[in-house]
């Protein structure tokens, strides 16, 4: 009587046709895109088209609305390596605040801006765009002023700052729930914290 392993012993053919397809399916999972060193160079900022599932500044997991002005279709990479989708922000207020490392005055703004960005997160939220500095240099200053709480977008290549046709800092693009721009410019403290808490209450 044939042993249990005896019966289920393959064929040479099938053997032969299982080394094959097991040198295929090899090949398949190679591919040819790899993913960039860490490190090599300033981090695209992609432009997006459709309103895709995202993740939200405070990073839960959320959907964006299917309508999405042509002012938040944009996206990057944040200063903690995190993926940005603008497109997320559609359907409320959103201030973009363009500063550099060393900016006086963008340091005076820092400690109003961290102060009111949690506070209206969910209702008006603030996006820092970092630019016209090393990228050190760049975190140091989001220590230093306790902004760690809000997405800071790695802009390096000036890429959203050409977007937006920043040509100094510190500037503040406030866009209202429908996406137009209703501001671009410099606002201190006390103008910001007032122009925040009238959008929120809009």
């Amino acid at each position: 009587m044939r042993s249990w392993n005896a019966r289920r012993r393959p064929t040479r053919a099938v053997t032969a046709a299982a080394l094959v397809a097991a040198l295929f399916g090899a090949a398949a999972c190679t591919g040819t895109a790899t993913p960039p060193p860490a490190g090599a160079g300033t981090p695209p900022v992609a432009t997006t088209g459709t309103a895709a599932p995202a993740t939200s500044p405070a990073g839960s997991p959320t959907t964006a609305p299917a309508s999405v002005p042509d002012t938040l279709r944009f996206g990057g990479t944040t200063l903690t390596g995190s993926a940005f989708d603008a497109a997320q922000l559609a359907g409320r207020p959103v201030v973009l605040w363009f500063w550099a490392p060393w900016c006086a005055t963008c340091a005076s703004q820092a400690w109003t801006v961290a102060e009111i960005a949690p506070r209206y997160r969910d209702t008006v939220p603030i996006v820092g765009v970092a630019g016209l500095g090393e990228q050190r240099a760049m975190k140091d200053f989001v220590t230093e002023f306790d902004l760690g709480d809000m997405p800071q977008i790695d802009d390096r290549a000036g890429a959203l700052w050409r977007r937006f046709k920043v040509t100094e800092q510190s500037t503040l693009v406030i866009i209202d729930r429908n996406g137009k721009v209703v501001h671009q410019g410099f606002l201190d403290g006390e103008a910001l914290s007032a122009r925040v808490t009238a959008l929120a209450g809009a």
